[in-house]
Parts: C-alpha cells; structure tokens; sequence
C-alpha cells in the first residue's frame, strides 16, 4: 500500500512541475530535468518500484521531454566506471568460487589470537581488508557464519559473554563497511563519484587517488571504532575464549591445501590490484592504460585459466555472472546519466546561482551539515540512490560558492558508507541483526555514536587529506 502511494505521489509531483513554468533563469529544458530528478529521487527513497528501474528513466522521458537525445542518455549507462566496478565484482566471484576470501579472513584470525579481544580485532582486520575488495554484501555472508561459531563456544550464563557476542556481530556489519571505503570498487558510491566527476568536470579519481584518502580514513577509524565499542558502548570484560584458537584451526584444516585454483586467482587478483596502484607511474609509457581496462582485462583471465583443461573447466564460466549485482551496475548508469541532464541543461549552474547566500557560511559548516543531511539519508535509503540523489546538489552548490565540486562531492560520498544505526542501512547490518542476537535498540545505540564518530573523521578529512590528495586549493 505505501509503495503504491509513493508510486502515486512521484507521478503526481512529476506532472505538476512539468505543467509549472520554469522558475526565473532556469530554462525549460533545466525545470524538465528537475522534475524528473525529484520523481526518481521520491521513487529511490521510497522505493515504490526497483531502485535499477527507476535509474533507468532518463533513458524513457530526457528524450520524450527533449532534454537529450536518447544516444545521449544512454551513453553513460556504458561508462568505463562501469566496467571498473564490473570487473572487480567478477574478480570477487572468482575469490568466492575457490574459498580464497575465507581462507584469507581465517589466516587474519588466526594470526592475532584467540584472547577475546584479539578476535574482535581479528574480526574487524578481515572484514575490512576483504570489503576493500569483496561486495560487503558478499564479505558479511562469509564473516558471520564464522562469527557465530565462535560465539557458540561461549556458555550463556557467563554475564560476561553478552557484551562480546553483540560487539563481534556489530563488528562484522561495521568493518564490511568501513572497507569499502579503503577502494575505488570498495563501495558502488565510490565509483558512481569517479563516473560524475569524470563526466561533469573533466576529473580523473584513480585507483591510487581513492586510496590516498580511503586507506587513511580505514585507519584511523577501525582503531576508534574498536575502542567505542570495547571500551566504552559495550564493555568486554570476558577474559578468555575456551577453544576459539582450536576452531579457527579447524575450520583451516577444514580447507585443506591452497588449491591450484587459489594459487591462480591470487596471482590475477594480486597484478590486477598492483596495475590499479601504479597505473598513474604506468601512464608515461602506455598512455592507454587506465582503472576500467585493467578491471576488465583481469576478470577476462579468470574465464580462460583453466583449472581440469582436459573436461575445459575453467576459473570461472559465464553462467557464474548470474553472481554479478546487475542492478547496481544500471543504477550506476541511471544516476550518470541523471547528472550529466542536469549539467547540460543548466540546472546545476541554476542551483548553484540560487544558493549565493550561503557564500556568508564558513566552508566547515556546509559540509558539516550536507554530511548530517547524507548520514541521515543513507540510513533510510540505497547508499548510491542517495549519491545519485545529491551528487549534482552538492556540486551545484560548491560551484556557486566558488568552491572545488570535490570538497564537497568526497566527503558526503565516504559519508554514504557510514549507515550504523538500522538494520535497513546496509545489508551487512541486516545480514548481523537476522541472527537474532542482536536488537535493533542494541544496534542503535552504537550507530549513533559510530555516526558522529564518522561526523568528524570525515570533516577533518575534508580539511586535509583531501586536498592534499587531489590537489584542490
């Protein structure tokens, strides 16, 4: 019933405005994309259909409403960022297939202890590092079931147990999504930004250039998100784990030997993540090379390494793309394709004239409150409906202020990833609270601090690896 009415409702909202003249100083065209960039945005947040169908609109009405031509609405559906994130979503199939993520995660564990402690950290190093990766989606699935075992060795009239069973799942569902961040294919946001910026203003965001700014911020915020949630929402005072170091061995031995097939996916996924890293240095010689290519070239491997070549088994077959989040791809282009509208028909020059009285703001205070409007958004909504949503507010708004777009653009993207509070937020939220040893008031509790940790961090990241990153003065 509330889909149909906010199905309704977008409509509604969209007829009304197209019949509307355009405000003073917008053009036609301008007010035409607007409404329908408030029908998709009522539609994302509400969800009334699909969120990938509604991202594919702009292919529908910019050319009904003569706002582009349908060659060009559909042309960034094809973004080469598409293709970065498509290649890294296959190179994680390919680490799924053969076990290689777990394997890594029970290493990571197994290297820090079995103190109580040790193996939240432990926890909290392996989900971040393979989120960086790996889908968080993906990550959390992996993680929980190796969560709960050990949370099973612990007796339930031990008072102390409770506040180390909710700090090891609510570590699990945060670290997944503190590492995206740490990537340019950690987090769909991530690469929908690379996309915009390319397409809007001529910036290229490298694999490299993520990284100068997402390492740092994975950093200094698991160490502090750790000691919020040991030391002070969730104390824990449980002083050992009988047999946790026996079961992360077990379920080690349980894999058995790096399989042929492991070896080989290392090496691929190990150069394509090498070649993303120095393709900047890469660029003098091959001036071809870019993140897309790479991405592209590495997935293709997996399909012709073969793995039995006499029966023509292989890494990965094509019906294992069945795996691939197709929708989030269509969404990327969907939001691409909804910016580049709102560029070329003026809106974004129209909304960035119209916010002239925020020049009297100080710049801290502006991001302070779109990173308080994105962090309240993306708790109730898709992380990248949200950025399709107000990349091209924000960026409207930063070019009136005569601001660099990005000083705005990356800060509310890393902000996207930082849902804590809800189940809903993020799947690895839900994935932790659909155990049933969590309540969404336990969950609570700790985003909300989680959030104004991430409030700052980011805001002081706004201020100085950013810039310092991306050369913005």
């Amino acid at each position: 019933m509330k889909k149909r009415v906010s199905l309704f409702a977008g409509l509604m909202i969209f007829l009304v405005l197209i019949l509307l003249p355009p405000p003073e100083g917008l053009t036609v065209e301008g007010w035409k994309t607007a409404a329908v960039a408030i029908l998709m945005a009522v539609w994302w947040i509400t969800e009334a259909v699909p969120i990938p169908v509604t991202a594919l609109l702009p292919i529908v009405l910019f050319p009904i409403l003569k706002v582009l031509p349908v060659e060009e609405a559909t042309a960034l559906y094809a973004n080469p960022i598409i293709f970065l994130f498509m290649g890294g979503f296959i190179l994680a199939i390919g680490m799924q297939q053969c076990n290689l993520h777990k394997r890594i995660a029970l290493n990571i564990l197994h290297l820090l202890g079995a103190k109580p402690n040790s193996i939240v950290i432990g926890f909290i190093v392996a989900s971040a590092v393979i989120s960086m990766w790996v889908s968080n989606t993906a990550t959390a699935l992996m993680m929980l079931p190796i969560g709960v075992s050990v949370m099973e060795l612990l007796d339930d009239s031990d008072l102390h147990s409770g506040n180390f069973k909710k700090v090891l799942l609510l570590s699990i569902a945060y670290s997944c999504s503190i590492g995206g961040m740490g990537t340019l294919i950690g987090s769909p946001p991530n690469a929908l930004l690379a996309g915009f910026a390319k397409t809007n203003f001529g910036y290229e965001i490298s694999f490299f250039d993520w990284m100068k700014v997402g390492i740092p911020i994975m950093i200094v915020s698991l160490p502090l998100m750790y000691i919020l949630l040991t030391k002070i929402i969730y104390p824990i005072r449980l002083k050992e784990l009988p047999g946790g170091r026996n079961l992360i061995k077990d379920q080690l031995s349980q894999l058995g030997k790096f399989s042929k097939e492991e070896k080989k996916v290392t090496i691929v996924f190990c150069a394509t993540a090498l070649l993303w890293i120095i393709s900047p240095v890469l660029k003098d010689w091959i001036p071809w090379i870019s993140d897309a290519g790479i991405a592209m070239t590495g997935a293709s491997v997996l399909f012709v390494l073969p793995t039995r070549l006499k029966e023509r088994k292989y890494i990965l077959e094509w019906q294992d793309t069945k795996m691939l989040p197709w929708g989030i791809l269509i969404l990327f282009g969907g939001g691409l394709s909804l910016a580049n509208g709102i560029g070329k028909t003026g809106l974004a020059k129209w909304i960035g004239g119209s916010i002239v009285s925020l020049s009297s703001l100080s710049l801290v205070l502006i991001i302070a409150v779109a990173l308080i409007i994105i962090l309240t958004v993306t708790e109730l909504m898709s992380n990248t409906a949200a950025i399709a949503t107000f990349l091209p507010i924000v960026t409207s708004v930063a070019i009136g202020l005569g601001q660099n777009p990005l000083m705005l653009a990356l800060p509310i993207t890393f902000a996207a990833s930082c849902a804590f509070v809800l189940p809903v937020s993020t799947p690895p939220n839900a994935i932790v609270y659909g155990t049933g040893k969590i309540s969404i008031s336990e969950m609570a509790k700790a985003g909300i601090w989680l959030d104004i940790l991430f409030l700052f961090i980011i805001l002081l990241a706004a201020f100085t690896i950013i810039p310092f990153a991306f050369g913005i003065k």
